[in-house]
């Protein structure tokens, strides 16, 4: 029904309906599935979205001991009154990290596009819902919509680390994230589309450098700026601001970025942060040895 961003936002706008809408539909007529059978699977989705985002706000740690924790230090900052962001914000990101966290731990998780980038769309949606208070319909909206935009990266770009690096994982998630915001918030599908574009645009070149090849270090952090990007790009849309590049533009200039970026810099733990004397210092913690050693000078 839809092959890019513009097609997307003319189809709910000619049909006066929302993007989530154009999503579920073709969903049904690509699966053959009915409505009733769609809605279930998404609402799968939520629920073990929510049982990830609970068990790691209640704290989590993982096997390697590099990440866990960090959820729960945000719900307590922000129990105490005096953060200086906004506080729905700030849920944003802790709901992120508890996600992220949960992947780290070896917990179930929905990939939403994936699982390194799995808390950016969970964490603003249960956010906003403290805010926003939608129905459980709305919810599901809210993931057809995010889906609709992924699945227009998953086709125009790429939504892995290994081929365009982490802006196509938490790059895609949080503009998913973003567009589905807007709509949530009665935005209309243009302005989702303006959400997608200005998150993205402002993640791209992010590169895939995990520590010791571990989905930890620097993923769950990345997942938190994701998600405090998607929830200012969908305020920014909101407010009537535009991006001067439209969003399928953003989006192939993603792609060309990836294709164009080192391999070293791409999932591979052969550049940037995972390279560090640090980097190299845990990892070989983790596995006894440093299995890219042959591979720094390369990385510089």
């Amino acid at each position: 029904m839809f092959r890019n961003v513009a097609e997307l936002v003319e189809l709910a706008e000619s049909k006066g309906t929302k993007i989530a809408e154009i999503m579920i539909e073709q969903e049904m007529d690509v699966s053959g599935r009915s409505r009733k059978e769609v809605l279930s699977q998404m609402e799968t989705n939520l629920n073990v979205m929510e049982q990830a985002l609970e068990k790691g706000i209640a704290g989590v740690s993982s096997h390697s001991g590099l990440t866990g924790g960090d959820a729960v230090l945000m719900q307590k900052y922000i129990e105490k009154g005096n953060f200086l962001s906004g506080e729905t914000l700030l849920d944003a990101v802790s709901k992120a990290v508890a996600t992220n966290e949960v992947n780290a731990a070896m917990g179930t998780i929905c990939a939403t596009p994936t699982a390194g980038s799995a808390g950016v769309v969970p964490g603003t949606l249960f956010a906003v819902k403290n805010k926003l208070n939608p129905t459980k319909e709305q919810m599901l909206e809210f993931l057809f919509t995010a889906g609709a935009f992924g699945f227009v990266v998953a086709n125009n770009a790429s939504i892995s680390g290994a081929a365009g690096g982490c802006q196509a994982e938490v790059g895609s998630a949080a503009g998913m994230a973003a567009a589905a915001i807007v709509e949530l918030a009665g935005g209309t599908p243009s302005q989702s589309a303006e959400a997608m574009a200005i998150t993205l645009k402002n993640m791209l070149g992010l590169v895939c450098d995990p520590v010791a090849g571990l989905v930890e270090v620097p993923c769950v952090k990345r997942n938190a700026m994701g998600a405090a990007n998607a929830m200012v790009a969908a305020d920014m849309a909101l407010a009537g601001i535009t991006s001067r590049i439209p969003c399928d533009e953003v989006i192939d200039a993603m792609y060309k970025i990836g294709q164009s970026m080192p391999t070293a810099l791409k999932e591979t733990a052969q550049g940037g942060l995972a390279a560090t004397p640090t980097g190299r210092e845990l990892e070989a913690k983790i596995f006894g040895v440093s299995l890219n050693k042959s591979n720094d000078e390369f990385a510089r």
